[in-house]
């Protein structure tokens, strides 16, 4: 297939895939759950007999991202191995399992004139997803996307473009054993990153949502020229605060975790803030973990006073979604300046306290407005498939429509049914 296209046939190639997905839309109507699930598995048989030609097309992939010299943590995104093709397939069963998201009542009313109204979901309709580097999203957004009941258009990144062409084929190979159109699932077949302009720009006929996944980049050319709305985040700029009451061995193992499970996630922890009064009980332990794992520790001026390896923290530092085995940490007066350190640099994705205080942890649940709170847990929690959502597609940190890991139910509308026996309005 070629990754290249003049600008006449981007724009011929991308209406013509708007329209398919358009179409396809009245056929997954008339689907039931039953049929949209056995899609579902019949693409996880598919993922998991394909598992060699979905490795070949990855290690072409990393290949040649090696050769562009893309940092570690962007070769990890990118990267598969068995264990994560299974975990594909296990995602899509795990996403078929799940309760039907749509057709539900989500309210119902009767009025004083005997009309009867429901509030029932129904799909967006037809959905956009730019993503970057993990193809293992084609699965995760198809496969969410289909259980919802919409048609979608997945538009990679073109370090994953070989990974993610190949996962479509099992996905495209699910819906056909189960007697839906395969235009449900397209893929955009080029890297041209005008393909991306004329998806943003020109498609407001086709697409109902756009759903951006990537880096800070991305996410904000889509929101700054998407014609439709956008479900998404900006940044990831994750806290952990480190409450004067915590306990030392659990601070320590939240705060590694948080940060070095995976460094190049979203939910990785990017800040560390730590109560004045604990510090000198609780900072050396963190550090020391920290550093051990290879994780560079940038603090202010207490923190470096106590933790002699932490090299100086700009201003800069507060504000930095590293995505790297980089950390900055501050020493905070109180719960109340961790707060306010967090509404000034954070993003509204994802923070945590860690606090045997449990009005401190109230308090911090309560006042902190991001689209995710832990308490006493890792940051790495901030994940739709440990929600129990089977996958996500991301996190959305808006207050419109989605907010937190953004699943099946969270592509869905609503529509009102409103049941009379004959009654006119006066």
């Amino acid at each position: 297939m070629n990754t290249a296209f003049d600008h006449e046939s981007i724009a011929a190639t991308m209406d013509v895939l708007g329209k398919a997905a358009r179409a396809a839309t009245v056929g997954l109507a008339r689907c039931d759950a039953d049929q949209r699930n056995e899609a579902l598995r019949q693409a996880a048989a598919a993922v998991r007999a394909q598992t060699g030609a979905i490795l070949a097309a990855n290690a072409k992939d990393m290949r040649a991202s090696e050769a562009r010299g893309l940092s570690g943590a962007m070769l990890d995104r990118l990267s598969l191995d068995r264990e994560r093709v299974e975990s594909m397939a296990c995602g899509l069963e795990t996403v078929a399992e799940l309760p039907d998201p749509v057709g539900q009542v989500l309210a119902e009313w009767e009025r004083p004139n005997g009309l009867t109204i429901q509030r029932v979901s129904v799909p967006l309709g037809v959905i956009g997803i730019i993503y970057e580097s993990r193809p293992n999203v084609t699965a995760d957004a198809a496969g969410l996307c289909l259980k919802s009941g919409n048609a979608v258009i997945l538009r990679g990144g073109s370090e994953s473009f070989h990974s993610s062409q190949a996962i479509h084929q099992c996905l495209i190979a699910g819906l056909s054993a189960a007697g839906i159109d395969p235009a449900a699932v397209q893929m955009v077949p080029t890297t041209d990153r005008e393909a991306v302009g004329y998806l943003l720009s020109s498609m407001a006929e086709y697409l109902d949502v756009l759903i951006p996944r990537g880096g800070k980049s991305l996410i904000k050319r889509v929101q700054d020229e998407a014609r439709v709305p956008v479900i998404g985040h900006l940044e990831g700029i994750c806290h952990v605060y480190v409450h004067e009451s915590a306990d030392a061995e659990m601070a320590k193992e939240i705060v590694l975790n948080a940060k070095m499970r995976r460094t190049g996630i979203c939910g990785a922890a990017e800040t560390v803030l730590v109560d004045q009064a604990g510090a000198r009980r609780l900072l050396p332990g963190i550090v020391d973990a920290l550093s051990d794992a290879g994780c560079e520790v940038r603090g202010d001026e207490a923190v470096q006073a106590m933790a002699p390896g932490a090299v100086a923290a700009t201003e800069e530092d507060w504000s930095t979604e590293y995505l790297d085995a980089i950390i900055s940490i501050r020493i905070v007066d109180d719960i109340s300046q961790a707060m306010e350190h967090i509404r000034q640099y954070g993003s509204g994705h994802t923070e945590s306290i860690v606090a045997d205080d449990d009005e401190a942890a109230a308090r911090f649940l309560s006042d902190v407005d991001s689209a995710i709170l832990l308490h006493n847990a890792s940051t790495q929690f901030a994940d739709g498939g440990e929600f129990g959502m089977g996958a996500e597609i991301g996190i959305a940190t808006g207050r419109i429509h989605a907010r937190g890991p953004v699943g099946a139910e969270q592509l869905t509308s609503y529509k009102y049914v409103v049941r009379g026996s004959g009654q006119t309005r006066p």
